[in-house]
């Protein structure tokens, strides 16, 4: 299994986008670079050589969405559990998700074209089953610490983290592993809408289910 970590940024020069690849049980590096092209290319070489691939992108991919009750609008732009001090809505999440949101659509619209009879889910158990080609999940990238040496750019270091811990968590299994919900509001899923825009058949009722939030552990 192949998983490409992309850390959300401004594609401006100085870039503050990156990706990384990694696969194998040692979650080898296998190529990185600072362009949402490359990401592309990469997932399309994975599901070409492999027949499946995962993206996990560093950015709020699912919203909370209070229920559509005349006392619930109160919890509209609340943190989700497990987000501590770090809410989606706050000014730093809400930024990269408007950003990510542009990016990711772009990435999947270009995969789409790269790999026409793709296919997508949100759920790691149906990723499992074969009922799908490509996973998509969402990085949580801990600002405490990395799970990784910083060896380049923060940005480049962040976009390894989340495919590393994708692939651990994916591999090893999903033990003691902190986790972010929408629950026990309602989930907007972002990551399933974005698919169904870019054309990659991804099913219905995803929209309404809560993505796996992959969170990356600080170092030592």
């Amino acid at each position: 299994m192949r998983v490409v970590g992309v850390d959300i940024g401004s594609v401006k020069a100085p870039s503050k986008f990156a990706w990384a690849e990694v696969g194998s049980a040692e979650s080898a590096v296998l190529s990185c670079g600072a362009d949402p092209e490359g990401a592309v290319q990469a997932l399309a070489g994975s599901l070409a050589e492999d027949g499946r691939a995962v993206l996990a992108v560093e950015a709020p991919m699912a919203v909370p969405v209070p229920e559509s009750k005349s006392d619930e609008w109160q919890w509209l732009g609340r943190a989700r559990t497990g987000e501590g001090n770090r809410a989606w809505s706050a000014s730093a999440g809400a930024g990269v998700l408007a950003t990510g949101t542009a990016q990711t659509a772009w990435m999947l619209s270009r995969l789409r074209a790269l790999v026409p009879h793709v296919t997508a889910t949100t759920q790691p158990q149906r990723f499992a089953a074969g009922e799908a080609d490509l996973l998509l999940v969402e990085a949580f990238v801990s600002g405490e610490g990395k799970p990784v040496p910083v060896t380049g750019s923060q940005d480049a270091a962040d976009a390894e983290a989340a495919a590393r811990a994708t692939l651990d968590h994916l591999t090893a299994g999903p033990d003691d592993v902190p986790l972010v919900v929408c629950a026990p509001r309602r989930a907007l899923n972002l990551l399933a809408l974005l698919a169904d825009w870019a054309d990659i058949p991804v099913p219905r009722d995803e929209r309404q289910l809560d993505v796996l939030v992959i969170r990356t552990r600080p170092a030592g």
